[in-house]
């Protein structure tokens, strides 16, 4: 082949090749001004402000995963390290909307804190695109929600058998009095034993009518001044009648009196529970002993008996409704298991708490903090 034909076979080639990589560097440009365009979409407007006044959690995602934006509440959950999401199950969620272009919604268990167990946390998670570049996550703490709906079913459950006890007891001995028609001592004893069922059991509604008021009702709402002395004089009389039968003293030693801000008759309630169960969980012939005093603006009211003391195991669970740490005494002594939960829920109510010490053989001391009242600013006189 003459040498002309390769020259021209070799120029044509070239002119081919050029033309080739023109054109592909032209798709490239294009399809780079498409991803800059992407890249370069601006957070919509307004979302930025709604994040920072969400109460829940929300967060803003970009392509890569990497955190934009972050609310207060996400920071409270722990939800983000940096630009990072820090649950592993949010993020398999986000990575799935990516690909699907779907919307998730999903219930999962989030551990929040870095040191040890941490605390344990269930959220709802909503995982939405936003825009071609973004992703939206809101996330809501439903823990306490799930825990009073606990709560709840405990209560109606743990209700539905304490009533049984006595209502079955009484119904019992009803068929006892009728069998025993004819012998007047036996009659006499089944009849005692109704009452003592009757009167525990219409001790255990009135608490339960208590409680759910207690609940239901904040007494700061519309508070009134009450004095603590006045109530740990009104707690011990009501409580004289049973310390008097098991020929027992309640010694009252205020070191300081104060005033609290909220409702005379429950917090007279609560001391008056604290009261009667010292005195009925001690022995016969000792004595309970009451100390009020002021410290760092809170007056502590301590109720201290000579009874049996309380394991460490069961301190914190004296507080629950229905708990009793010897049920079979509690029997014995008409106890209802609600006056202890009663305290608790009138301290809290109140801005208080409620505190435990005991040492087994030596007895308890049961604690009522509450927060003293500011004293009124008075105008002062020419």
């Amino acid at each position: 082949m003459d040498a002309s034909w390769y020259v021209l076979l070799a120029l044509l080639l070239g002119f081919g090749l050029g033309a080739l990589s023109v054109h592909l560097l032209g798709v490239a440009a294009q399809r780079g001004r498409q991803v800059m365009a992407i890249a370069s979409e601006p957070i919509p407007d307004g979302i930025a402000a709604m994040v920072d006044v969400l109460e829940s959690a929300g967060v803003v995602l970009d392509g890569s995963n990497q955190v934009l934006l972050s609310s207060p509440g996400a920071v409270t959950l722990d939800l983000v390290d940096g630009r990072a999401l820090r649950s592993h199950d949010i993020l398999e969620a986000v990575r799935r909307v990516w690909r699907t272009g779907r919307e998730e919604v999903l219930d999962l268990v989030h551990r929040r804190g870095r040191i040890g167990a941490g605390t344990e946390l269930h959220l709802r998670v909503r995982v939405a695109p936003l825009g071609n570049r973004f992703m939206l996550v809101l996330a809501a703490d439903r823990t306490e929600e799930l825990r009073l709906a606990g709560v709840r079913r405990d209560f109606v459950a743990n209700v539905s058998h304490e009533l049984k006890t006595p209502i079955g007891a009484v119904a019992v001995l009803a068929e006892a009095i009728e069998a025993a028609a004819d012998d007047p001592d036996r009659v006499r004893a089944f009849a005692q034993r109704m009452q003592v069922e009757s009167d525990r059991l219409g001790r255990m509604t009135k608490e339960l009518i208590d409680l759910s008021r207690i609940q239901a009702d904040d007494p700061l709402d519309q508070p009134e001044r009450v004095g603590i002395t006045d109530v740990v004089d009104v707690a011990v009389d009501r409580t004289r009648v049973l310390a008097d039968a098991k020929r027992m003293r309640v010694v009252t030693r205020v070191l300081e009196d104060a005033e609290v801000l909220g409702s005379a008759e429950l917090i007279t309630m609560a001391v008056q529970n604290l009261v009667a169960n010292a005195v009925q969980y001690s022995p016969d012939a000792t004595h309970v002993g009451i100390g009020v005093r002021v410290v760092d603006g809170v007056v502590e009211i301590a109720v201290t008996d000579k009874g049996v003391g309380i394991a460490p195991e069961d301190r914190e669970r004296v507080f629950e409704r229905f708990y009793r740490v010897d049920p079979a005494r509690s029997r014995v002594t008409g106890g209802t298991g609600l006056g202890l939960s009663i305290v608790k829920h009138v301290a809290v109510s109140h801005g208080g708490e409620v505190t435990l010490w005991s040492r087994p053989g030596q007895g308890s001391t049961f604690t009522l903090r509450l927060p003293v009242a500011e004293t009124p600013a008075r105008e002062e006189t020419a």
